[in-house]
């Protein structure tokens, strides 16, 4: 005998039909309006090791949702117009990032536009009712860069006392081990940022379905995120003896293995353990009291006109941008090698041959100069006309290290004249290593600094209200040798070479 049951269904009340579908063409137009900052953060999530989890994010807010649709089935959505300023913020976000060549403030402004359309169309109660899936859409947007440089230092601060506990003899020299038979780089991928960051994502979203209290909240969260720092300096103080143990060959493909497989497992896993006995919200429960969200009775309007302009407003801002980016610094056909008082410029050849990276620069120019006393000074100029995405004077893989350069950075060093100073090393030619102190100077908007943070508002300022469109990045280099001081001869030949001001402004005519 066979049995029909019915299905449960839930039909979409008749007053959310056309606000949904107001939603989805705002959506739509905003995304295609910004595709390339679309194509962009795809192309991040699915290439990048670090941000492989935000592919999960947009999956996860839409399950949020649909746990949420009983009750916003008891609400009624309307069009607000006050939610346009959220658009507008979103907007002017975004053509800041535009400006300076940001990423990250693009990509946010963004998102930042897509909830401020849903709240336009749907209405602040509903939004409110929505609030924790709407903020955790933010998660969809690729951040934290700037904490590798601090957990490289908490890492390799585990790492030493462990390795001298079990007897292993290891120096460190700035994010460089040398333990036993081996030399290991404590790098940006090995700094466990994109631990930190995965699991900053998943302990939220733990944080708000399992719990109720704030305070548990908090202390999960936290638990959440140490945990993990903790673990990536076990991580990699156990590839280091496992090298010393057995080869650095089977370590390395222990370590890629049982971190990419099982270690982040395992620690997710313990994670949940900690937290679990003081879980104090049921799978079940109401994720909010649709009695305590009534719709508000001011500043309501027809909803296509909030949908238009929505659209328009988000359009103003890829506008303004095409106006004014457009203009470009005349630049000189050919670059000359200046000419420094005591200093004479020879061939540019070295046991470990550097050079910055500008592949995108409109003008290069790499020279050497020697004084009587045999110091050694290479300089290094690029010069752009302008700059916009994929063209800029400061951006991941360009300046003194190029992405997956032989040359890594040790330590940063005092600055000299105003210039941000930094040793490297390479192997050289007969496999010995190879140390050379690099400073740097820019000049964007008519501004000379060493601080890419400068160079990014120079350049918004530029690319926002007019000024000098063109870029400098110069850089004076020299090789550490036995008996000689790179930095104090980098020191000489910046006086000789004369304000950077000037020499940057002589460049660029």
């Amino acid at each position: 005998m066979t049995i029909a049951l019915p299905v449960p269904t839930m039909a979409v009340p008749a007053a959310w039909r056309a606000h949904l579908s107001a939603l989805a063409a705002v959506a739509a137009a905003i995304l295609l309006l910004f595709r390339r900052d679309v194509a962009e953060l795809v192309d991040i999530w699915w290439t990048s090791t670090t941000y492989g989890h935000c592919l999960f994010i947009a999956p996860v807010v839409a399950w949020l949702v649909w746990t949420r649709r009983g009750e916003l089935a008891q609400l009624c959505p309307m069009a607000w117009w006050p939610g346009l300023a959220l658009v507008a913020a979103g907007g002017a976000g975004w053509l800041l990032g535009e400006a300076a060549g940001a990423a990250f403030a693009r990509q946010l402004g963004l998102v930042m536009m897509l909830q401020g359309a849903v709240v336009t169309l749907l209405g602040p109660h509903v939004a409110r009712g929505i609030a924790f899936p709407l903020g955790y859409a933010l998660f969809m947007v690729p951040f934290g860069e700037w904490l590798e440089p601090p957990l490289q230092a908490i890492t390799v601060a585990m790492v030493m006392p462990l390795l001298h506990l079990v007897g292993v003899p290891a120096a460190v020299d700035g994010v460089l081990i040398h333990a036993g038979r081996y030399y290991f780089e404590v790098a940006e991928a090995c700094s466990g940022s994109k631990f930190v960051l995965s699991m900053a994502a998943y302990g939220v979203l733990v944080a708000n379905v399992c719990f109720r209290s704030a305070r548990r909240r908090a202390i999960f969260l936290v638990v959440a995120l140490i945990i993990p720092v903790l673990a990536n300096g076990v991580r990699a103080f156990a590839t280091i003896w496992a090298a010393e143990l057995t080869s650095l060959e089977a370590a390395t493909g222990f370590d890629h293995i049982v971190y990419g497989w099982i270690f982040f497992a395992f620690v997710m896993i313990a994670v949940m353990a900690v937290g679990w006995r003081w879980f104090d919200r049921a799978p079940d429960d109401a994720a909010f009291d649709p009695a305590t969200l009534p719709p508000p009775r001011r500043h309501r309007v027809a909803l296509l006109p909030a949908a238009i302009g929505a659209v328009l407003l988000a359009a103003l801002f890829p506008a303004w941008s095409a106006a004014i980016a457009g203009r470009s610094q005349p630049l000189p056909a050919a670059l000359a090698a200046p000419v420094v008082p005591g200093w004479t410029r020879i061939d540019p050849r070295t046991s470990a041959p550097w050079r910055p990276s500008y592949p995108a620069a409109d003008r290069q120019l790499f020279a050497r100069y020697v004084d009587s006393r045999g110091n050694a000074v290479d300089l290094a100029l690029a010069l752009f006309a302008a700059q916009h995405e994929g063209k800029e004077v400061v951006a991941y893989g360009t300046g003194v290290l190029r992405a997956g350069d032989r040359w890594l950075r040790v330590a940063d060093l005092p600055a000299i004249d105003g210039g941000a100073v930094m040793r490297i090393t390479a192997v050289g030619a007969a496999g010995t290593p190879v140390e050379r102190v690099v400073a740097t100077w820019y000049r964007v908007g008519g501004i000379v600094t060493d601080s890419p943070t400068i160079v990014k508002l120079a350049t918004l300022k530029a690319r926002l209200i007019g000024g000098e469109p063109g870029a400098v990045a110069l850089h004076l280099s020299a090789e550490r040798l036995a008996g000689r001081d790179p930095a104090a001869a980098i020191a000489r030949f910046r006086a000789a070479l004369g304000p950077i001001d000037q020499a940057t402004a002589r460049a660029l005519r």
